[in-house]
């Protein structure tokens, strides 16, 4: 089997990459080799794995990674919400331009090349006034240009999967918590932020209020989600392809008293109130609670408990520290 995955030098397509590699084989069959393609060059150390770099809105550099034939594609690329939302051409052509290079070198690779493509949507398909809680047949009517850049995509690959171009499954993530690194420009950022910074000994700013509620699961149920979408039988989702993910829907001052009761009030005492009004009108048009029945009925798995999930981040931060002091001695 060969796996191309597109983003794969991001968070989670690079724990994507790392968990193919570790397990070997994906459904059953024997993993050959692993592509990662990103804006910028990075990869997992691995005779499997082989990377390069370029722009997904350049139909050339996507054509020529299809030609390999790869059996499943994991499209991760992309530009997050808030970047998406101030800058409106890049968003398109990446978010959208993208998908239909995607779609299109998969099409004219040859009527007998039809390859699993999970596609990495994104609850911001769904836009206020929302039904409580929200059903994969909600109407898709999203409130910023990422989301509809998203809502746009997921009739593609239903589309092209119908004709038969392409085997797709589209997964609406959650947004993941807790992310590691430095902060990146997706308005729900802070999410990660208000956990990460503190437990780093930063001061982490929150922009919204303790009362707003969100929709989230952890890096790890995010590559489950992929895994799991690379290899589910797709017979049983007929026309619909897309599925809203499983995750924990939790307020804000509740994520803030987990981190409190894991690492104390000095930690939680370095998060700063300070309303922003541009991401408070962002976050105010996003979804908060779901019901996942469809995806939980063909497998798909998520996190049950926040405390979890920061004791997991925890552990992750611990072991990246000890394997880059272990390289530095």
């Amino acid at each position: 089997m060969r796996i191309l995955v597109l983003g794969g030098a991001g968070m989670i397509g690079r724990r994507l990459v790392e968990s193919l590699v570790a397990g070997g084989e994906l459904g059953g069959s024997r993993i050959e080799a692993i592509h990662s393609f990103d804006v910028v060059e990075g990869g997992v150390p691995s005779p499997l794995v082989s990377t390069s770099a370029g722009d997904i809105a350049d139909p050339a550099a996507i054509s020529s990674l299809v030609e390999a034939r790869p059996d499943v594609i994991f499209h991760l690329a992309s530009i997050v919400s808030g970047e998406a939302e101030v800058e409106f051409e890049k968003g398109y052509r990446i978010n959208l331009v993208g998908m239909q290079n995607v779609l299109e070198a998969i099409r004219l690779a040859g009527d007998d090349y039809r390859p699993r493509l999970v596609f990495t949507s994104s609850i911001a398909v769904f836009g206020a006034p929302f039904e409580e809680p929200i059903r994969d047949t909600f109407l898709h009517a999203p409130l910023t240009s990422y989301g509809t850049q998203k809502a746009i995509c997921e009739l593609l690959l239903a589309d092209y999967s119908r004709k038969g171009f392409v085997d797709g499954v589209g997964i609406r993530l959650p947004t993941i918590v807790v992310r590691p690194g430095k902060p990146n420009k997706a308005a729900s950022g802070f999410f990660s932020g208000i956990i990460r910074e503190p437990l780093a000994g930063i001061e982490a700013v929150l922009p919204v209020g303790d009362d707003v509620r969100h929709w989230v699961a952890s890096p790890a149920a995010a590559v489950g989600f992929l895994l799991h979408a690379a290899t589910l039988d797709t017979a049983i989702l007929g026309d619909r392809r897309s599925l809203t993910m499983p995750g924990l829907s939790i307020t804000v001052g509740e994520m803030v008293e987990t981190l409190r009761k894991i690492a104390g009030n000095d930690t939680a005492a370095l998060i700063k109130r300070r309303p922003d009004a541009a991401i408070v009108k962002i976050v105010s048009g996003w979804p908060r609670d779901f019901s996942a029945e469809r995806a939980t009925s063909v497998g798909f798995v998520a996190d049950t408990d926040f405390a979890a999930i920061v004791k997991a981040h925890i552990a992750d931060e611990h072991a990246r520290k000890q394997a880059t002091e272990g390289d530095a001695a």
